[in-house]
């Protein structure tokens, strides 16, 4: 099977916004502050166009993760179309989000926290470093963001 050509930098940049504004899920990687196994679950999200919206329990592996470490691991889409992003993460309770924007991830995840009796947490999650890649032709020139900069095109 020959893969597609290796898309450019621009492109690549268009399809990775495309795919954060309209994809739902997304796979997050976290670990414990004392070297624990590291811990991967799915997640709904939200992009705002700056950071990634997600929500978990405040008690899960993940949610307890998250607030000790404040850093998570993302994976979007499959795996020969894949975007990975590093990020730091801050907790928002229900309380201090604002309302614009849990309505905003209710309507867009079908899922809403705040109707549940579990207590959960959101987490604003800021990007750091993107990568994209498709097939071994995009391994070259993956990185999009750095230092939570995108970068100029190639």
């Amino acid at each position: 099977m020959t893969p597609p050509p290796a898309r450019s930098f621009e492109q690549r940049k268009k399809d990775t916004l495309h795919r954060l504004e309209s994809d739902v899920d997304v796979w997050v990687a976290t670990a414990g502050p004392d070297g624990a196994a590291p811990y991967l679950v799915p997640l709904s999200f939200v992009w705002d166009g700056s950071s990634l919206l997600i929500a978990t329990p405040a008690d899960s592996p993940t949610g307890r993760n998250l607030v000790a470490t404040g850093r998570a691991r993302l994976g979007i889409g499959p795996t020969r179309d894949v975007v990975l992003v590093d990020a730091v993460v801050r907790a928002v309770t229900p309380e201090d989000l604002p309302e614009e924007d849990a309505e905003v991830f209710a309507g867009k995840t079908g899922f809403d926290p705040r109707r549940l009796a579990a207590p959960y947490l959101y987490f604003r999650v800021l990007p750091q470093r993107i990568q994209a890649w498709r097939e071994d032709n995009e391994l070259r020139g993956r990185d999009l963001m750095r230092d939570g900069e995108w970068l100029p095109a190639e």
